[in-house]
Order: structure tokens, then sequence, then C-alpha cells
């Protein structure tokens, strides 16, 4: 008698516990599975818009897309005006949601340098596999019989950022799909400025902050780690840039005649540029890292990323690395100085024996949380004054050339700062059990990457904390030629989109 009340019970109590676990019931494998092919179908065509963020009519079509796309799925659309390209926001309210997650997305893409793209046009999407070294392009159509996750989709932006734009878009629909929803509010913002700094950003989301208000955001964008395992990024260096360019002859000068007279620009910059590090590749500046302590318990939670640095510089081509830090994630707790680019006079077939007439620097400075990028652009000020240059903020006139013996113009800015959140936060527990349900085992967590996102504006204002959800392979050429994205890393994607999409809050 005792073991059919037992089994009544159960069967009474079954529907209870099915309708407890409600969103969550689904097999994330088998829906991913199902709906493959139609997220495909999405990545391919919006990353067949071109892109380029230096250029408005570019990014026309690109807003227009999302627009259709977002509101033939049921959301409220609406574009928000910035003293740029305006932002998207997308929103999808859920009855009785006690919680609303913010996603951020960038649209935009870098520039192309198509001749050194090996296809017909980086914004015509082509399958490509490995074979005898060598990637070699097969036909779209293959998808529908075959399928290996080493393949990959070559396109501008197919993995930065469209394609973790696909991914959700495709678990999105597999959802609704299956007759199931979110029980917490979205609100989806759209970026079509990110890769030229999101300059119009900050100001943005004050003035629209009620708008974009909400208790977490997750951002989709960036690689994974090398291993490329499930990961979990809880912050970004922030960025600022500077530009430095040193003057020298008015005009070009014959180095013949006046080689040994005129001082070369290019050699003083040289020695500007090198006087700020030293043979470790370590800032000299005095300042330069100041706040920055790791505690013990920091230490071992920068342990824990599976990195090996022998990997990693056969990866890069190196035979050492600079000493900020003693491993690689440790040299990311840390802002950075770096040279991304120099030129002055002419090279290869224009080459001619010249004294230039200037020479010019462009810098990036990454930050963390503990930098003020205002106090090291002063440290930076400071120690180019004290190399005896007189700073300009443009070009030197007749009477400034003759009464300073070393002219240099700054150019600076600020794009956006770091963000970092803790493991143990709200959006950082409950990702880790979303993860953990899509993979069977915790996420790799990464404390800050070295990349940089605009996010912190949105920290900021919104007082919210913030995570940032990787998918993509980590070797995906983001920037440069090539840019491509694994099929493994875009299923297992959707995947992750799923598993977010469908844990409770």
């Amino acid at each position: 008698m005792k073991k059919q009340l037992s089994l009544f019970g159960f069967l009474f109590v079954l529907p209870i516990l099915l309708f407890a676990q409600g969103k969550r019931a689904i097999d994330l494998d088998a829906v991913t599975e199902k709906n493959f092919l139609s997220g495909i179908a999405i990545l391919n065509d919006l990353i067949s818009i071109p892109n380029n963020s230096n250029i408005q009519a570019e990014l026309v079509p690109n807003i227009a897309w999302c627009e259709r796309n977002f509101e033939k799925r049921g959301w409220q659309i609406e574009r928000l005006e910035t003293t740029g390209f305006p932002m998207l926001l997308a929103v999808k309210t859920v009855p009785k949601a006690q919680k609303t997650v913010l996603l951020y997305f960038h649209v935009d893409g870098q520039p192309v340098d198509r001749k050194r793209w090996e296809q017909e046009d980086p914004f015509k999407p082509v399958l490509k596999k490995m074979a005898n070294s060598k990637w070699e392009i097969i036909p779209m159509e293959t998808l529908q019989s075959s399928y290996d996750p080493e393949w990959r989709i070559f396109a501008r932006s197919a993995s930065d950022d469209k394609g973790p734009l696909a991914m959700f878009l495709t678990a999105w629909d597999a959802l609704v799909a299956e007759g199931k929803s979110p029980n917490y509010n979205i609100k989806v913002i759209l970026d079509f400025e990110e890769e030229i700094g999101s300059p119009n950003l900050p100001a943005a989301v004050v003035k629209h902050k009620e708008k974009l208000a909400a208790d977490m955001m997750l951002i989709m964008d960036g690689p994974r780690h090398l291993s490329n395992e499930p990961t979990l990024s809880f912050g970004a260096r922030g960025i600022s840039e500077i530009t430095l360019t040193v003057f020298g002859p008015r005009a070009a000068q014959h180095s013949g005649h006046y080689g040994n007279y005129a001082p070369n620009p290019a050699f003083r910059l040289a020695q500007l540029l090198a006087s700020m590090k030293d043979d470790e590749g370590r800032v000299t500046i005095p300042g330069f890292y100041d706040g920055i302590k790791l505690t013990e318990t920091e230490r071992e939670i920068l342990t824990k990323v599976p990195d090996n640095e022998s990997d990693i510089k056969k990866k890069l081509g190196i035979g050492s690395t600079d000493k900020v830090g003693t491993t690689y994630q440790e040299s990311l707790q840390y802002p950075s100085l770096n040279i991304r680019g120099m030129s002055s006079g002419w090279i290869g077939n224009e080459a001619r024996t010249i004294v230039p007439t200037d020479a010019k620097a462009e810098i990036d400075i990454r930050l963390v949380p503990e930098s003020d990028p205002e106090r090291l652009f002063g440290l930076v000020r400071k120690h180019i004054e004290n190399q005896g240059y007189h700073i300009l903020d443009r070009v030197p006139t007749d009477e400034e050339r003759a009464k300073y013996p070393k002219l240099l113009m700054w150019k600076g800015s600020i794009s956006y700062q770091a963000f970092r959140t803790p493991f143990d936060s709200e959006p950082g527990i409950w990702l880790n059990k979303a993860m953990n349900r899509a993979f069977g085992k915790d996420p790799i967590k990464i404390r800050i990457s070295g990349g940089s996102l605009p996010i912190s504006p949105f920290v900021d204002a919104l007082q919210i904390p913030a995570v940032t959800v990787v998918t993509v392979n980590s070797d995906n050429n983001q920037h440069g030629p090539n840019e491509n994205i694994r099929l493994g890393n875009y299923k297992e994607g959707i995947k992750t989109a799923l598993a977010i999409l469908t844990e409770e809050l």
C-alpha cells in the first residue's frame, strides 16, 4: 500500500517538478543541431553586408537588416540617437519577469584590404576546409549533407562581431520553436561604431540610460581562451590613444647637403620612444604602474587559467616576452604602452636620400580599472617635456621653430575605461550554471581580457555588473585579412546562447 501511495505521490508531484524546471526542460544539443543550418543562413545573410565603420553609408543597410530581423521576431525596436551613427535598441518584455538582462553586440567591422584576402570578395562568405596545409574553398551547400567542426566560414566580421549576433538570433528562433521563453526581460543594444572606438557611446548611454536600465549586462563579443574551452571574461581593459609628431626641417632636405646639420626627426622620435621602456619591456615613466598590487588570492585566480606559455610564444613566433608580469595573465593586469605604427619619409621603391620633415608615432594605452587615463596622459607628457620637447597641439609656426630646439605635436583621446566584475557576482554565478548545464563543466574564467570593449560607460551609468560571453575561435584573424569563424565554435555559440536563454534568473 505504501508503494502505491508513493507512486501516486510521484505522479502527482511530477508535473510540478517539470513546471519548476520550466523553460530549462529542453535538450540543448538536439535543439542546437536542429537549428544549425538555419543559423548558418542567418550568419551568411548578415556577413554579406559591407560594414566599414568609417563609412556611414555602409552602416545604413546593416542597421536596416537588424531592424527587420528583430521586428519580425516580435521585438520592440528603437533607434537611439547619438552625435554620430545611431545605436539600435531591441526589447523583448516577458510577462511577470522580475529581472532584465542587457546584451551588447556591435555590427560594424574593420576596413578590408581586398588584395590580401584569399577569396573573391570579403563580403561573399565562403566555406573552407584545411587540405595540404592550405585553406581550400568547398561549396557552402556541402553543409546540407556533411559537417566538420574544423571547417570555417571566411568573411569580414564573421567572428567580430556578426557571428555572435547570428548565434543569438538562431538560439532565439530555436527557443520560440520549442514553445519556450526566458523568465527575464531582454534588451539588446547594437553598436555601429565600435571599431572606431565608439566615440559617441558614453554620452548616448547617459542620455538614454532609462531606456537601457537593466540588472546586468552580457557582452557577446570576443574569442575564447586559446584552448578553445568554454570561457567567460569578467572584465576588459580600456583604451586611449596618442599621436606624437616630431618636427625636423620645414621641408625634406637632401641628406648629402644637410645630413649632419639638420636634426633628423625620425631619430629623435625613435630615441624619445625608446626612453619610455627598458630592455625588458617595462615602462620606465615614474608612476605608470601605480595602484596595481596583486594579492595572493588574485594571483591564484590568474593561475587557474590554463595557459601554456610555450604554446603562446610558439603561436606568436617569439622567443622571449616582456617582463611587465611573470605570466601572460599577469601581464594583462597592468596598463600597456604600445606603439601601433610609425611613419617618416619614404621606404621601398619610393625611398629617397633625404632628412624627413617630420616623424609620427601612433600609440595606444590599454587601461585597467586602477588606471586613470588622464593621469597616465599627464605622466607621458611630463616625460616628453623632461626629454627637452616643447609640446604643441598643432603644427608649429616659423617663430616656434626658431625658438624651440625640440618640437612635438600631441593629439590624445580617451575612448573608454576598463571594467572588472567579481566572479561571485549575480551574473557570474548565473552564467556559470548555464555554461555548466551546456558543457558539463565550469567555464574558464578570465579576470580581465587584454582587448578593449566600450562597456564601462554602461557599467558606470547604469550601475550594473557586466560579463563577457566569448564564443568564437581565438585564431579567427579578426581585424585582419581572411577573418573566419570555426563551425564548431559557431554551433557551440548557439548552444551557449540557448543555455543562457533557458537558465532561470
